[in-house]
């Protein structure tokens, strides 16, 4: 294999997250660079809407007035011309208009300085005024048309006028036409400024609020309204502020007036800003969570390709200790079948052999039994009360045949009148066993062992030393995790399964105790059972 090939097979999770990572911060910079964009675009937009939100109220106020006045002052010429304008007094009692104060007619068809009347609603007919300011702004505002009827001009074209002169009379008129374009009457109303402050306006303005702000708070958005003399009628009007405003005149009547929309707590700058926090900091935590599950994807990655390693160490290591006593047991038997040995000491000392090597042979396959029930939560114990003693010295005699192989002395020191503890002694037999395996295999040139039993409080302690190779400070919190083997010189000459100690702190940890290590390279280890006492 190439040196790139290997270089990419040792370090293909990193340029995994590289590969990942680089395009992430590119969008990021895309991403920041279009907040950015926004941010600008935004505080026009939000500008635009303020003042389309005015737009829209002075369009629906204008609808209002014409489409009133189109169908109260729609009056045929017909009606002048044949002295019918009692009809329109019928008209105006069947379909009445809101927002007006006084609804009036000038007839330029019997006296050529005209003749004004108005609508009386109590009496619901038309009648000549007496004088009044009012009649005087009537005929005020008929005067250019009576100007016209006088010398006989062309009307031309009729359609909707205002005449706002007297700020007390705002009048909407319509000069009626006839076949012959010559002006024969007005017809007019004079608007209700009462109606128009208290009723129009407010209605107009809550109306349209929410469907151009639906997400804004109603404390975000003041709106006021000022009078052609700059008094406030609608809102507060002087209490401005430092946000931003937008103003504009009403169209079509009150012209003077003025519809005001404020933010007091930010402006469109102030606003696409926070906006763009928002998205920004929203952007920056979804890459944060983005890399939070990338790294965590490349530490369960990582985990995944150490454990795959780990149980390819396993497997053959487990090959290396099966073959191990079942060549032992080969060879002895063989020898044994074939009669070379006759001797019965010989015999005896070969079948002791055998029956090491098989129970060996069973201790490691009753480990890889035991994790496999452990692993999936089938392995189960029989706690009763028992003398760990007992347990311990059974176990070291079983152990006695391997350690004869291999020239160990183990010392037992155990105090006397030990009380008795809850434990399944097979289980515990079985944990000391491993403790005691792993010291002979560590022991190096070192060949004393010390099992020690005694109590500490109300725990009896179960600690194996041994004087060898030590375990490194930063290993030991590891080396009870499952396939784990310390990385030692004589980590290829030792062979091992990595299962002993992961058994022996569970076996712990079911009879509600724990294990501790004291270890220093070179000086050897102490494994420390600790089993509270039976009540």
């Amino acid at each position: 294999m190439s040196r790139l090939g290997q270089f990419i097979k040792a370090h293909r999770l990193w340029l995994m997250f590289e590969a990942v990572l680089i395009p992430l911060v590119i969008l990021l910079g895309f991403q920041f660079v279009w907040l950015s964009r926004l941010e600008r675009v935004s505080a026009l937009a939000h500008r635009a809407a303020l003042s389309n939100y005015l737009e829209a109220v002075g369009t629906e106020v204008q609808y209002f007035y014409r489409s009133a006045a189109e169908r109260a002052l729609n009056v045929p010429a017909s009606m002048f011309t044949q002295g019918r304008l009692d009809k329109v007094a019928h008209q105006w009692k069947n379909k009445p208009v809101d927002g007006v104060r006084r609804l009036f007619l000038t007839d330029f068809t019997r006296d050529m300085f005209g003749n004004f009347m108005v609508y009386d609603e109590v009496k619901r007919t038309i009648e000549t005024p007496p004088a009044s300011d009012e009649s005087l702004a009537i005929i005020v505002a008929s005067s250019p048309w009576q100007m016209m009827r006088y010398r006989g001009a062309m009307g031309g074209a009729s359609g909707l006028l205002v005449d706002e002169r007297d700020s007390q009379y705002r009048m909407i008129l319509n000069p009626i036409i006839d076949d012959s374009s010559h002006v024969v009457g007005v017809a007019g109303m004079i608007l209700d400024e009462d109606f128009f402050r208290d009723d129009l306006l407010p209605g107009v303005l809550e109306r349209a609020l929410p469907s151009f702000f639906p997400e804004l708070p109603s404390h975000d958005l003041m709106v006021s309204v000022l009078d052609g003399s700059g008094k406030p009628v609608f809102g507060e009007g002087d209490r401005a502020g430092n946000g931003e405003m937008v103003t504009t005149h009403v169209p079509f009547v009150f012209t003077d007036w003025t519809l005001r929309l404020h933010s007091p707590r930010s402006g469109p700058e102030q606003w696409a800003r926070a906006s763009f926090a928002y998205n920004a900091t929203l952007s920056v935590l979804l890459a944060l969570v983005l890399l939070g599950g990338m790294v965590m994807a490349m530490r369960t990655a990582s985990r995944a390709v150490r454990l795959s390693e780990m149980k390819s160490d396993f497997v053959s290591n487990v090959s290396h200790e099966l073959r191990t006593p079942l060549a032992s047991i080969r060879v002895f038997a063989e020898l044994l079948s074939l009669g070379r040995v006759q001797e019965p000491d010989r015999v005896r000392e070969y079948g002791g052999y055998i029956d090491a090597e098989s129970r060996r042979l069973s201790r490691l396959i009753d480990n890889i039994l035991d994790f496999s029930r452990i692993e999936s939560g089938r392995k189960r114990y029989e706690l009763r009360p028992a003398d760990l003693r007992e347990t311990v010295e059974a176990t070291l005699k079983t152990f006695q045949v391997h350690l004869r192989q291999s020239g160990f002395n183990i010392a037992l020191e155990a105090g006397e009148g030990l009380p008795p503890v809850m434990i399944d002694p097979d289980a515990v037999g079985q944990a000391l066993h491993n403790l005691l395996d792993n010291a002979v295999k560590y022991s190096a040139d070192s060949r004393e062992i010390v099992v020690r039993l005694e109590r500490r409080g109300d725990d009896l302690v179960l600690s194996v030393q041994d004087h060898g190779v030590g375990i490194p400070r930063d290993e030991q919190a590891k080396i009870f995790d499952r396939f784990h083997r310390v990385s030692t010189s004589l980590l290829h000459e030792v062979k091992g399964s990595g299962l002993g100690l992961s058994i022996v702190r569970h076996i712990v940890e079911v009879h509600g105790g724990r294990i501790t290590v004291q270890s220093e390279p070179g000086r050897g280890s102490t494994f420390s059972i600790h089993l509270p006492v039976a009540s």
